[in-house]
């Protein structure tokens, strides 16, 4: 399945409550996956990712204040 997602922008959940957005997943083998972000390149075991999230459409942030 996740091989579907190679070269695509992705979130990756992990186990522990954490996350990491904004990057790409490169390759995964049995084992691994390989995971660039602007600033990281990080090998991420598989046995660590809860969910891997594919942003399809942009959310639209609520307005705040009394605009009309």
């Amino acid at each position: 399945m996740l091989k579907e997602l190679l070269g695509q922008k992705v979130a990756v959940h992990f186990l522990d409550g954490t996350s990491v957005r904004e990057g790409v997943l490169e390759e995964l083998d049995e084992r691994f996956v390989k995971y660039r972000t602007e600033y990281q390149l990080l090998y991420i075991p598989l046995t660590s990712i809860r969910a891997v999230a594919l942003e399809t459409k942009e959310r639209e942030r609520p307005r705040v204040g009394f605009g009309q």
